[in-house]
Parts: structure tokens; sequence; C-alpha cells
């Protein structure tokens, strides 16, 4: 897989590199890295998908407090 940035002329390498860094974080090509950095069990995968559920329920449950 290719990136390509393109420079206009009156860029510079900094504002090239900048670019560069944003696509990368739009579409997530370092979080998917790092996530296959190492293998995970399915047991783990499932135990941080939970926890990450209760989190939003949280989040979401705290919200709602604050609401009413």
């Amino acid at each position: 897989m290719a990136l390509l940035v393109e420079i206009k002329d009156g860029d510079n390498l900094e504002s090239a590199l900048k670019k560069f860094k944003k696509y990368v974080e739009m579409e997530g090509i370092l979080s998917e890295y790092k996530a296959h950095m190492r293998y995970k069990k399915p047991s783990e995968e499932r135990k941080e998908k939970l926890a990450m559920i209760k989190k939003k329920l949280r989040k979401l449950q705290g919200k709602d407090k604050k609401k009413k």
C-alpha cells in the first residue's frame, strides 16, 4: 500500500509531513499496526471488548444523571 501526499509549489516539507500524519491518523493505520504487533488470544479480545462496552455504558449513565 502506497501513500501519496501531493505538494504544491508553495508548500514546504513540514506542511507535507503534517498532511501525511493527518492522513495516517484519519485512516487508522498506526493503531491497526500497533494492534497487530502481538497476537491476542480470543479470550483476551472478548475481555477487552466487554471492558470497552462497560466503559461506554458507565459514560452514558453518567451523562444521563447530569441531564436530570
